[in-house]
């Protein structure tokens, strides 16, 4: 009889100590040229206004990225071998064990991570990963959090209900006002516990110097955390030794966002914060052992990681951390910038079309290949629907869930932002501001800009159709003379 350990499991080995398989992304000749080809629907077809139909053009990659071949390749080769997690001890069951730790360390060593000091904790994502941060930091009364107007919601909101939240000030462009951090840094003094901010922004593309961030942070007896949702699929990130004042304490990102969309989020954060007090979620597997009076929590990561994880998802990511080094970020920084320097150099000589945050050409390799725009005073809803039912463009429009740096960017007062809210509150959202924005994947190509840019152009002399309709509630516009038969395209029976 032929004995094998969970190492040598058939179908996966273990090559320089990380998780591979036959069919592994370092073992494909994968480049920025290629890479398009391993897109998942990218040769799909959509309906338009006229009847026809043409490939999507996707360039809504902000919000989530398509998933690429190797990735559901990879998690179909894990399905045959997939079973529940740390207890089992059935040999399915301790491969998954195995391939589930080795998906965190694969993430560790993505970013960096010193494992002795920071934990590399499972979630279902961004949003996830820092509400578990802001129930888990040892805040006390008085406490602050000092944060900027460029956050996100999500690294906005979870701080309002543990700490006292400050805001740094943005400039006239979005960029984050250093002097005015580092004067609410001194004035808040000690009661700062904790700097959070954005990595990169999803709204104006700008990159934060992070470490420099830091090393302020932790001059003033602070900790900083990085909500690196945009970052993580664009730009490494080196969490650097703890003992560096430059040293990133938390980071947090989403693998829905780097073509892995299949439900998995990661903070990493240091050790010692998760192991004082109790877990946020109780339950199967954060336990020792339970009597009828007391519970005693197990070791990390167990103990912040309630019932059964998505091990399915820590296997997508780390397939799709592989795919990005394997192509490599010299690579692909090089691509998104080459896209976003030449939209913007079309886009600025279009008449009619508004830019927003850094609109020079000449920086495209300094910032994400995130553009926001509007079109002469067209409503921002009605310019990417248009987009939508002519072109076959996916984009994203409005206040991608940060409200307060968009009404800095549009210049909203105090007053109209007052008359806003109370028109949403009555369900009208016909007026929200907002943006139209187009966001680059390293798969997306300068002849898909070229469509963009022609649709943008005609929109802005009013040459598309007329009978688009406002849906007030929602602050969409639609068409009443078009069924969209989505059961045509997908049925899940």
């Amino acid at each position: 009889m032929t004995m094998f350990s969970v190492k040598e499991a058939p179908t996966a080995a273990k090559v320089n100590g990380r998780l591979r398989s036959n069919a592994s992304a370092t073992e494909r000749n994968l480049s920025i040229h290629n890479i398009r080809h391993y897109v998942v629907g990218i040769d799909e077809l959509v309906p338009l206004l006229d009847g026809s139909r043409r490939p999507y053009i996707n360039f809504d990659n902000a919000a989530s990225t398509p998933t690429i071949s190797l990735i559901t390749e990879k998690v179909n080769d894990f399905l045959k071998w997939y079973s529940n997690v740390h207890r089992g001890t059935g040999f399915k069951s301790k491969l998954s064990s195995w391939v589930f730790e080795e998906a965190r360390d694969i993430v560790a060593d993505f970013v960096r991570a010193d494992l002795s000091d920071s934990v590399v904790l499972f979630c279902k994502n961004t949003t996830e990963a820092i509400n578990k941060l802001a129930r888990r930091f040892p805040f006390k009364r008085g406490d602050v959090v000092l944060t900027s107007l460029m956050e996100h919601h999500s690294n906005e909101l979870p701080w309002r209900k543990v700490a006292h939240v400050v805001h740094i000030d943005v400039d006239s462009d979005g960029r984050i006002d250093e002097d005015d951090f580092q004067k609410k840094l001194k004035r808040h003094d000690s009661k700062v516990k904790l700097v959070a901010v954005s990595g990169a922004s999803n709204v104006t593309g700008f990159i934060n110097p992070v470490h420099t961030y830091a090393r302020w942070a932790h001059n003033a007896g602070a900790q900083i955390l990085v909500d690196a949702a945009q970052l993580a699929p664009h730009r490494p990130i080196d969490m650097k030794p703890k003992d560096s004042t430059e040293h990133l304490d938390y980071l947090a990102f989403s693998a829905h966002k780097m073509y892995a969309p299949f439900g998995v989020g990661v903070l990493v954060g240091r050790r010692r914060t998760f192991e004082q007090g109790d877990p946020e979620y109780v339950g199967g597997g954060t336990v020792d052992i339970v009597n009828l009076e007391d519970a005693y929590w197990t070791d990390l990561p167990d103990k912040e990681e309630a019932g059964t994880p998505d091990i399915v998802g820590a296997v997508a990511l780390a397939e799709a951390i592989h795919i990005v080094q394997r192509i490599g970020w010299d690579a692909l920084i090089e691509h998104e910038a080459k896209l976003t320097k030449y939209a913007l150099e079309k886009l600025e000589k279009i008449p009619g079309v508004i830019l927003y945050g850094d609109k020079d050409p000449l920086t495209a390799n300094q910032r994400l290949g995130v553009l926001t725009f509007n079109v002469n005073d067209l409503p921002h809803s009605l310019v990417a629907s248009i987009l939508s039912y002519e072109r076959g463009i996916g984009t994203r429009n409005g206040c991608f869930c940060a409200h307060p740096y968009v009404k800095c960017l549009l210049h909203v007062d105090k007053k109209e932002a007052k008359q806003m809210e109370k028109q949403i509150l009555h369900r009208d959202r016909s007026t929200l501001p907002g943006f139209i924005r187009a966001s680059f994947g390293m798969y997306n190509t300068v002849e898909e800009v070229d469509v963009l840019v022609e649709a943008l152009a005609a929109i802005a002399q009013g040459k598309f159709r007329d009978g688009y309709l406002l849906n007030k509630e929602r602050g969409e516009y639609y068409r009443n003379d078009v069924e969209e038969k989505f059961e045509e395209y997908f049925q899940l029976d």
